[in-house]
């Protein structure tokens, strides 16, 4: 690091015991609007704590040391194997995504087209032989047997479940878009949802006088107070901000330059933003149960190859044959036509393959499940937070979790009583909170101080003049000729 900006963050790592603008100032003799410009940023990147002094004088800690959240070896080696992941991650699921349709659609029909064409060749291999007793033809064929795979034919043939959704239904999805959706899940709604959520930040500071306060800020985002700090301090890094004191000794975060724009218009309340509940596919409940039958069928099958392989092994004898099952004796006579070594071909193609296959294709959704059951937890947490911080801040008087109304399930997490707790821990960071227990047994909460930090913010917004933010007339026009 050169410039400016060096000199500052080399002063704070010699100082131990915090530091304040003017000590800054005295240390590098840099102007003390630079100071204040380019502190904030070094209390983002080194993740400070602040603290505000009698005198109203915030003092900048840094109880974690000098590591960079942006800079270093360590931050490039794991932006690079970020990179790496995110890539590796693409290209993987690109692959698998192929390797699906051809393995759960490919032997699906593979495996149904030899159930058929061993039938065909039974029966016509019964048709030709006159000895009816069981084991009397090279396929050990009885009346039983023929009116199961008659049946079986016919089952397999109608046009039904999923193929029959598809052939009813000309607008629903591709089969390959359904079956990435039932193993790989949608595409994330929320992908652009910390984008929006600094919109809806950045709008209710310009419709404040361009200040906003932590407990506001928890608000939206739903975090904790340390949380909440170093949000904020990330958020005066980007957009040229600085936490200052108010005359009542609590910290604001002022974006002076957020107020200077061509529209007037003041959008924003405080108002959380909801976070929406991830789905495990948009696919039909019906559509899913015939992929999982399919992918059973395939599982079925590939156990059979594979335990038969395992168990006769190579055919080379009429004795073999005639002990085999019928279906893997054809089968291994059909593969004698292209290869040499078909035990082998089976064991690995029909057996290995398949059964890794159908396992990772029920493992991956299972897996991805409880994921999502986990995170949508995380999102009904968050939710239900800013829900609860929002009432607290309207009404910090006798506050009573049990009264805070849940208007979806978004609000609602499994754990409801941890996270009511949780939820006055985590405020009680911001206002020191009395509880009160009435005659019925209510428990009351008050943060006797939320009503003292609201004074004083609106105080020192009514102090800012927004007259002094507006641009004025023009005085040059690139459009305008000379």
């Amino acid at each position: 690091m050169n410039g400016d900006y060096g000199k500052i963050v080399n002063t704070l790592k010699k100082r131990k015991k915090g530091t304040t603008a003017a000590d800054l100032c005295a240390d590098t003799a840099l102007p003390l609007e630079t100071v204040r410009e380019l502190l904030p940023k070094a209390a983002d990147e080194y993740s400070a704590h602040l603290q505000v002094k009698e005198s109203g004088e915030i003092l900048y800690n840094f109880p974690n040391g000098f590591s960079s959240r942006y800079r270093g070896a360590g931050v490039k080696i794991k932006k690079a194997f970020s990179v790496f992941k995110k890539v590796s991650k693409t290209v993987l699921v690109f692959l698998f995504k192929f390797w699906i349709m051809m393995m759960l659609i490919g032997y699906f029909l593979l495996f149904i087209a030899l159930i058929l064409g061993s039938i065909f060749i039974s029966i016509a291999a019964q048709s030709k032989s006159s000895d009816n007793r069981r084991g009397g033809s090279f396929f050990g064929f009885d009346l039983f047997t023929l009116i199961w795979r008659i049946w079986f034919l016919q089952e397999m043939t109608k046009p039904r479940g999923y193929a029959q959704v598809y052939v009813k239904k000309k607008n629903t999805r591709a089969m390959h878009k359904a079956i990435f959706s039932f193993v790989f899940g949608e595409e994330d709604a929320d992908k652009d949802w910390q984008e929006n959520e600094d919109k809806a930040v950045i709008s209710y500071i310009q419709a404040n006088r361009g200040v906003i306060s932590l407990a506001e800020y928890m608000i939206f985002t739903g975090k904790n107070s340390l949380e909440a700090q170093e949000g904020l301090l990330s958020f005066c890094s980007r957009f040229s901000g600085s936490p200052e004191p108010t005359d009542e000794g609590t910290i604001v975060y002022r974006f002076d330059d957020l107020l200077l724009r061509a529209d007037s218009k003041n959008y924003a309340e405080l108002s959380p933003i909801v976070k929406h509940l991830k789905i495990f596919s948009f696919n039909s409940k019906k559509m899913n149960v015939w992929f999982i039958i399919i992918n059973a069928v395939n599982l079925v099958f590939g156990s059979y190859f594979l335990f038969n392989s395992l168990n006769t092994g190579m055919l080379v004898t009429q004795a073999q044959y005639e002990s085999a099952s019928y279906l893997y004796a054809f089968t291994h006579m059909l593969f004698e036509l292209f290869t040499q070594y078909p035990a082998f071909v089976m064991f690995i193609g029909l057996g290995i393959v398949p059964f890794i296959f159908s396992l990772l294709f029920w493992i991956i959704p299972a897996v991805r499940s409880c994921l999502l059951k986990k995170e949508n937890e995380s999102i009904k947490f968050s939710n239900y937070k800013k829900l609860g911080f929002n009432k607290i801040w309207s009404n910090p008087f006798n506050f009573q979790t049990g009264k805070i109304k849940i208007p979806s399930d978004e609000f609602s997490p499994k754990d409801i009583s941890g996270a009511q707790d949780r939820l006055i821990k985590e405020f009680a960071a911001v206002s020191n909170v009395e509880v009160e227990q009435s005659e019925t047994g209510e428990i009351f909460y008050s943060f006797n101080e939320v009503d003292a930090e609201k004074k004083a913010l609106e105080k020192y917004r009514s102090n800012i003049d927004p007259g002094q933010y507006k641009l004025g007339s023009t005085v040059f026009d690139t459009t305008e000729r000379v």
